[in-house]
């Protein structure tokens, strides 16, 4: 992120290491290996430092087994932003069917901040399985509407608690360095409440027949999240899963549960805006661990 246009943890994708190592880095790693992640709730809100290669391949390991145990989960997905959702449901009916490759490429045009190794093997599931996938970003365009204007004039809940805001706010600042002044951070942070009230209503519209929600780190909080947007019936079959880096920062009483990995190696970004790299508002906000 130099200069800064996506979350700190998307920054550097180019570092990210193969899925087909990535257990064993971790295993052969100082730290012990990751605990076994598995599912014990219909809806599953599993989080993620976005260039960890460890933790992807827990993460893609666990929803096989929960799929050949029977789940048929709708797969929510962060990196798809929502108005692709008609493009994504024509490939749905396609037949015949395209191939998770050929999804890709004609759903996801900006790939700036993902690193589509990591995702296209869960598109590969859904396709495989029959699952609906569905697109649970807010766009940028909208996010910058609702920085602007309020969440209430983009048809959001304009009613966020004060711990909400405050605690939201705190970690774009964190996440920008410190380099950010704060009516700015508050202003992000409304884009985050956007983007979790939105995936909250998608998990409403399909908790009926279970929810896989790939997102980051910061969406899945319990405190902060999306989990605060939903309502009690569907909260109560819903479990949050923080996947952290040891040393990455995030409470470990924010989710209903973690599974820690090691640590991604990266660059550290602050160290080139420290040097004077410019900054620019992001256009998409959010903390350094998501």
């Amino acid at each position: 992120m130099i200069p800064l246009t996506m979350p700190v943890r998307r920054a550097f994708p180019a570092l990210a290491l193969p899925l087909a190592t990535a257990l064993l880095t971790v295993s052969c790693a100082t730290a012990p290996p990751p605990a076994a992640l598995t599912f014990t709730r219909p809806v599953v809100l599993l989080g993620e430092v976005h260039d960890n290669a460890a933790q992807h391949a827990l993460r893609l390991r666990a929803f096989e087994a929960w799929l050949a145990q029977g789940a048929r989960p709708a797969l929510l997905m962060e990196q798809l932003d929502r108005h692709r959702q008609p493009q994504i449901d024509r490939l749905l009916a396609r037949q015949p069917q395209p191939s998770a490759d050929e999804f890709v490429a004609e759903v996801v045009t900006d790939r700036a901040g993902w690193d589509w190794r990591f995702y296209t093997p869960f598109i590969a599931l859904a396709l495989r399985h029959g699952l609906p996938i569905v697109a649970a970003n807010v766009p940028r365009d909208e996010a910058r509407s609702v920085m602007r204007q309020g969440l209430a004039a983009q048809g959001f809940d304009a009613a966020v608690p004060p711990d909400i805001g405050s605690s939201l706010a705190r970690s774009v600042l964190d996440s920008h360095c410190g380099m950010l002044d704060e009516a700015t951070a508050g202003r992000m942070a409304l884009a985050q409440v956007a983007r979790d009230q939105f995936m909250a209503r998608l998990v409403e519209q399909h908790a009926a027949r279970g929810v896989l929600l790939l997102a980051g780190n910061g969406h899945v909080q319990v405190d902060v999240g999306v989990p605060r947007w939903l309502n009690p019936a569907t909260r109560a079959r819903t479990e949050a899963i923080g996947l952290l880096e040891r040393d990455g920062g995030m409470r470990a009483g924010s989710f209903d549960r973690v599974v820690y990995t090691a640590t991604q190696p990266r660059e550290d970004p602050c160290a080139a805006m420290r040097q004077g790299a410019p900054i620019r508002v992001p256009a998409a906000s959010a903390p350094a661990t998501r």
